[in-house]
């Protein structure tokens, strides 16, 4: 669309002043809960539904099935959706219907993994609950482009980062509380995700295109999936530095529950109860590093010392965890690590919107930065069960999985230094 057309069809280019309390309250709450509805199956849930339904041999490279085609889907998914909801002409807005259709379709999802009875089915319901759940979070992601100005941005994004963080740790709760309760555990914290949601869409003031957009081609629909990198550079070196810092995160966490078992010697009783203490841990340093991240970042204008720094101390905790024996010292480590990551939740997201190629484009551009949040989740698992299985009968090579991931990291880091548009 032109700037005319975005004119005609009342869409500002630009947030107008800057967002009220009552508008942060209900993202940051809906970013919470819907976290937890996703991320607690995803974390501990789908790990041990495998184990229940495959034998112990088999488990690495059926989780890596499970885990690669689910983030294969959302690759795309959040993509597509993201260009979808900037066109969207409804009376309810562009971003609304999105989200709660979303959401609805992913809890549905979840339920049916909880009941299937191999990892064919399981599979299938992963790559449904995927495209839910990107189908409502890029529009979810797009509002903060729509609605909040640059000087508020590092906070609101360090607000979304603890929040999803937060949601992290209780999706772990919910899990290890109801291990025994599949369908309790992967169903249940979706439906106070649909209210949530809910929630969030009344308080939305969502823009709402008066103007149908022009028609667009198959070549334009291939191209939502492309910014080019010679026009747009800075765009392209932060989605690299997402793309290898995720992939470095997830070579890692995939494995986790297995990592504590293999080489920690936890039994599966065990494993589930450190991996909640270790997000808790985990959590705290995210929350109190992201606030004060996002607060320095925003009034400082500074946004690559902190995204280049974070991402390479990341990098490090990830190796550490090779020399690591006791469960005291990977508590240790997942503090370091939630340090680093709470730094980088907390000022990524703004340095990214800040040098998005298009405003008006916002949810298309977020969705291709997405491409870099979910390809990685697409190859880690396949990666990292290769990895694991190199040199070792039992798919334990942990010191050459978490070399490789510290090394991507630390690339990650690297590739901050060169974006002009932001400091």
């Amino acid at each position: 669309m032109t700037s005319r057309e975005l004119q005609d069809a009342a869409i500002p280019l630009e947030p107008v002043g800057p967002v009220g309390a009552k508008f942060i309250v209900a993202l940051v709450f809906a970013q919470f809960v819907f976290f937890v509805a996703l991320l607690g199956p995803a974390i501990i849930g789908i790990g041990l539904k495998v184990q229940s339904i495959v034998p112990f041999t088999e488990k690495a490279s059926a989780l890596g099935v499970v885990a690669g085609f689910g983030a294969m889907v959302a690759v795309l998914a959040n993509v597509v959706f993201g260009r979808i909801s900037d066109r969207t002409t409804s009376r309810w807005g562009r971003r609304r219907p999105w989200i709660v259709s979303g959401t609805i379709v992913m809890t549905v999802a979840l339920a049916g993994m909880a009941l299937a009875p191999n990892v064919a089915l399981l599979t299938a319901g992963w790559c449904l609950a995927q495209l839910g759940a990107n189908a409502a979070l890029a529009p979810f992601v797009a509002t903060i482009s729509d609605q909040v100005p640059t000087t508020q941005r590092a906070r609101v994004s360090a607000f979304m980062g603890i929040a999803q963080s937060v949601g992290v740790l209780g999706g772990t709760y919910v899990a290890e509380l109801f291990a025994d309760q599949m369908l309790v555990m992967f169903a249940v914290p979706g439906v106070f995700a649909i209210g949530a949601m809910l929630l969030f869409a009344y308080v939305l003031p969502d823009q709402q295109l008066k103007v149908s957009p022009p028609k667009i081609d198959s070549l334009e629909w291939l191209q939502t999936f492309w910014v080019n990198p010679r026009e747009h550079p800075d765009f392209s070196l932060a989605w690299m530095s997402r793309f290898l810092i995720i992939l470095s995160a997830f070579m890692f966490l995939t494995f986790r529950l297995f990592y504590l078992q293999d080489q920690l010697g936890l039994s599966l009783e065990e494993a589930p109860k450190v991996i909640t203490r270790s997000v808790l841990i985990n959590t705290i340093a995210v929350v109190a590093f992201g606030w004060i991240a996002g607060k320095i970042s925003d009034r400082t204008g500074r946004r690559k010392i902190f995204v280049a720094g974070s991402t390479l101390l990341y990098a490090i905790g990830t190796i550490i965890l090779v020399h690591i024996d006791t469960v005291f010292e990977f508590y240790l480590v997942e503090a370091l690590l939630g340090a680093a990551f709470g730094t980088y939740i907390a000022v990524d997201l703004a340095l990214v919107i800040d040098v998005l190629p298009n405003p008006e484009d916002a949810g298309k551009d977020l969705g291709v930065i997405n491409i870099a949040n979910a390809l990685p989740q697409t190859i880690a698992p396949a990666l990292g069960a290769v990895l694991l299985g190199i040199q070792s009968a039992a798919n334990q090579n942990y010191p050459l999985l978490l070399y490789t991931a510290g090394i991507a990291g630390l690339i990650g880091a690297l590739v901050i230094i060169p974006i002009k548009k932001v400091r």
